[in-house]
C-alpha cells in the first residue's frame, strides 16, 4: 500500500488474485466493525538547527507574523506532528500539526537550491526537504539527519502515521550530530507513541 494526502493505492499481483477478488475483501474490511488495527507508531525526535545560517526566511517569517524568531523557534519545536505521507522527493516528510500562529504561504517565486535537511513550512504543513533540490517553501532551520537512503530497509525511517519532534540544537551540536551521522554512527531517538 502507498498511502497520500487523501488516497490509499493498493498494489497485488494479478497473475495471483482477482481484481474483483481485492475489492471484495476490501469492501468486507472496509464495513466490518470489528476491525482492529494494529499500527505501532513512533515518535521521531529529529534535531533542527534554526541558527541564522540556517533559517533562511526566518527573519521574513518574524517580520510577517510580528512575532521573534526565538518565538517561531519555540511554537515550531514545541508541537508534535504527524507524518501525513512521503512524497514529492523520497523521503520528503510532509507533516502536518503546524501551528496556527506559523501558517504562512509558500514563496511566490521557489528557490532553485534547497539545501538536504532544510526544515521548512508552507501553509499550514512543516516538511523536510531529503535531499538538494527545488522548492518554494520558508526555510527556518536544518537537520544534520539523512531522510532517504536506498540501501536501507525501509529506506526513510519514518512513515505515514508517525509522529515527528523538532530538537532544538545550536551549531555546534549540530556539527557534532552531522558527523556521527556520515559516520553511520548516529542512532536517531523514537519512542512508541499512541
Amino acid at each position: 500500500t502507498v498511502p497520500a494526502y487523501n488516497s490509499l493505492t493498493i498494489f497485488f499481483d494479478t497473475g495471483r488474485i482477482k481484481y474483483s477478488t481485492v475489492v471484495s475483501d476490501l469492501k468486507q474490511i472496509y464495513e466490518s466493525k470489528d476491525q482492529k488495527l494494529l499500527i505501532t507508531n513512533k515518535l521521531w525526535k529529529i534535531p533542527v538547527c534554526y541558527d541564522d545560517k540556517f533559517g533562511l526566511d526566518l527573519g521574513l517569517l518574524a517580520k510577517a507574523k510580528k512575532i521573534k524568531k526565538e518565538k517561531i523557534i519555540a511554537l515550531h519545536s514545541e508541537a508534535i506532528y504527524d507524518v501525513y505521507f512521503i512524497g514529492f522527493l523520497p523521503g520528503f516528510l510532509y507533516l502536518g500539526g503546524l501551528p496556527e500562529a506559523l501558517e504562512y504561504r509558500r514563496k511566490d517565486k521557489p528557490r532553485m537550491n534547497i539545501n538536504k535537511g532544510d526544515v521548512a513550512l508552507a501553509g499550514n504543513q512543516t516538511g523536510i526537504y531529503p535531499r538538494e533540490s527545488p522548492g518554494g517553501w520558508n526555510i527556518i532551520g536544518n537537520s544534520p539527519l539523512n531522510f532517504f537512503n536506498v540501501e536501507e530497509f525501509p529506506p526513510c525511517f519514518a512513515v505515514a502515521g508517525d509522529k515527528v519532534k523538532f530538537v532544538p540544537v545550536d551549531k555546534k551540536e549540530y556539527e557534532a550530530i552531522k558527523k556521527k551521522v556520515e559516520s553511520g554512527d548516529y542512532k536517531i531517538e523514537s519512542e512508541i507513541y499512541g
